[in-house]
């Protein structure tokens, strides 16, 4: 068994929930390694998957197949990102009160515990300080307080199209990005933590083990010790997979696609570009059983070139923060 991200590269349940339960309800998809382009084949079987972990900012398209979702037998939970930055920052990202609206719904049918706030990745600018952070943080943990019991939260890492595309969007708003030094950075973490843990929140941190303490606990998106709760039926033996330096997940397949995500997000680690994001989201087609399909295997009939539920292998990205290097 193993488990489904779905997805650290875009948004499914806001994008693409139609083309996901059609997967579930077929057993299986293909998704394509990004970085030798070879197909897998994926089982999404009850039986074969131990969860389903979901990355949102709206998970309203897929709130009325909640009840068949739990009736399959997957357990699943979700990351659901919330920031309310400003539109230079995320312009095309759901409205604040859309977003807020489906994550207590969200929580209301699920529990508080399946549904983990995100406030990630944490931008420092002259637009928004650390002031800002303190000030919006504690405005949304006061919106979101007994909806879930924890938030992540991470600084943002800028890798090369990291770096491109928030230099365009600050430009355009005539705003100055910057990388907060360690002290900084421990400084809002902890007021962070304490604002979190007043709203009945604990408060981790993804890939940064020098902000852990004073409240800041290490995070683990595919987290085991969730998992197991979720799966009290079962014995897990789940090994690490780190995507980066300090990252604490367990090992995932993930079922999405880099540059489908349409939100824009100036900070975006897993889009280059929103123009090819759109023109991928144009042509998805819900029926198939990738997410999207690549030119080169337009028309080709995937059996004929499927591997069995392949693992990527894993490749150094740039530093973050405290230094360290991320792996995909």
């Amino acid at each position: 068994m193993r488990v489904i991200s779905a997805s650290r590269r875009t948004d499914i349940p806001a994008l693409y929930a139609p083309w996901f339960m059609n997967r579930v309800r077929d057993g299986y998809c293909h998704w394509v390694n990004p970085f030798g382009g070879q197909v897998y084949r994926v089982s999404l079987l009850p039986e074969d998957v131990l969860a389903f972990v979901f990355w949102t900012r709206n998970s309203g398209p897929l709130h009325r197949h909640l009840d068949e979702l739990e009736h399959r037998g997957p357990i699943c939970y979700f990351h659901f990102t919330i920031t309310g930055y400003p539109r230079w920052l995320e312009p095309h990202a759901p409205r604040l009160e859309r977003a807020l609206e489906a994550f207590r719904e969200l929580s209301g049918r699920l529990g508080r515990s399946r549904v983990i706030w995100r406030y990630d990745p944490i931008i420092v600018s002259d637009r928004t300080p650390a002031d800002y952070h303190r000030e919006r943080f504690s405005k949304l943990a006061a919106e979101l307080e007994g909806c879930t019991d924890t938030c992540y939260f991470s600084f943002a890492t800028f890798y090369g199209k990291t770096q491109r595309n928030l230099a365009k969007a600050a430009k355009g708003e005539g705003a100055a990005v910057v990388q907060p030094g360690p002290e900084k950075a421990r400084s809002l973490a902890q007021d962070l933590a304490q604002t979190a843990a007043g709203r009945g929140m604990t408060l981790r941190v993804c890939s940064c083990d020098a902000l852990v303490g004073e409240g800041v606990e290490r995070g683990s998106c595919i987290d085991k010790h969730v998992i197991q709760a979720l799966r009290p039926d079962l014995e897990l033996e789940m090994k690490a997979a780190p995507t980066r330096d300090d990252c604490g997940c367990c090992e995932a397949t993930d079922i999405g696609a880099f540059d489908t995500c349409t939100f824009g997000c100036a900070y975006c680690y897993a889009n280059a570009s929103h123009k090819a994001a759109v023109e991928r989201r144009g042509r998805h087609e819900a029926e198939d059983s990738l997410l999207w399909r690549p030119s080169t295997l337009a028309g080709v009939d995937l059996r004929t070139v499927e591997r069995q539920q392949g693992k990527p292998k894993s490749r150094i990205r740039p530093a973050g923060l405290f230094g360290g290097g991320a792996r995909v």
